[in-house]
């Protein structure tokens, strides 16, 4: 367990859609127990989610938590709601395709339920979850200015004594592509006011993973040196960013033509050699567990 933060670098990379197929569960589970990988969150709308479910209740030692699903956005591959809120459907009765929909039509009742459903599924398996973060940033409101969805989110995180993925610090390194300066730097100020109403524990700041048509062009080895220097020039703190990684099979490339950015995420997380680097230059990969535990610290 890492010691004061003060001065140090802290970097909790999250293994996001656990759950979502089979290539992604024996992923992140040969990451897991590599000791590579000390963070993720399960899609529990999803059809392969007991399997990562029933993995995270018999190892208790890794931090899984729930990733909050709103969306189905595969063309191909898609899941229901856990819950019958017609709010949450498509025409189709699939989850809605994209974050703007579901900020769009999705009632506040009926996501609170279907957020409770996906947490008491969770339990329902045996897990404690460690935290929570939401699938294609849906609870956020940041798409069409409904922010009391975050209002909500960090509402429920806090009565459920649970962390939950975003940014009380903003920095220009980290500005998500198309969000501008000032209203960035705008939602780390009310995030934090929030958080701390409602006593939540979050990340310092929160590294948005951009997949560039010039990252996906360059090969996997330009992938990997970019992501090494935005990994090694994170400010001093705690950091979050995240990832998707998967195994490469038919079952993956018939769900999305980027399979192979799940692949290298995969390969990246289970190089040796990248943590090694990041030790190197000095940071230090924690979980969630590890975040809840240095913030308790500074506090006492």
């Amino acid at each position: 367990m890492p010691g004061d933060r003060q001065k140090k670098k802290y970097l909790i990379v999250n293994a996001d859609d656990f759950g979502m197929c089979e290539a992604a569960n024996d992923a992140v589970i040969a990451l897991f127990e590599a000791g590579r990988l000390h963070s993720s969150t399960i899609m529990f709308p999803c059809p392969c989610s007991e399997r990562a479910a029933r993995f995270a209740a018999a190892h208790p030692q890794y931090a899984v938590g729930v990733h909050l699903t709103l969306t189905s956005e595969w063309k191909t591959y898609r899941w229901p709601p856990l819950t019958e809120g017609a709010s949450l459907r498509d025409p189709d009765g699939f989850m809605w395709p994209h974050t703007e929909d579901v900020e769009k039509h999705a009632a506040y009742d009926d996501l609170k339920r279907e957020i409770d459903a996906q947490y008491e599924k969770a339990l329902s398996y045996g897990m404690t979850p460690s935290h929570v973060d939401n699938h294609m940033g849906t609870l956020y409101g940041n798409r069409t200015g409904r922010f009391g969805l975050l209002v909500m989110i960090l509402r429920w995180a806090g009565k459920k004594d649970l962390s939950y993925r975003l940014y009380t610090k903003t920095s220009k390194t980290m500005v998500p592509r198309g969000t501008p300066w000032p209203v960035y730097r705008l939602s780390g100020a009310l995030t934090s006011f929030l958080a701390k109403i409602d006593h939540v524990i979050l990340p310092d700041y929160l590294l948005f993973p951009d997949w560039t048509r010039e990252l996906c062009e360059g090969g996997y080895e330009a992938y990997r040196k970019e992501i090494l220097r935005q990994w090694t020039s994170i400010p001093d703190g705690v950091t979050e960013t995240f990832l998707h990684p998967a195994l490469e099979t038919d079952e993956l490339k018939a769900i999305t033509p980027n399979w192979f950015q799940r692949v290298w995420e995969y390969d990246l997380m289970n190089d040796p050699e990248t943590h090694a680097y990041l030790a190197a230059h000095g940071v230090t990969m924690i979980s969630y567990r590890d975040l809840r535990e240095l913030k308790k610290k500074k506090k006492g």
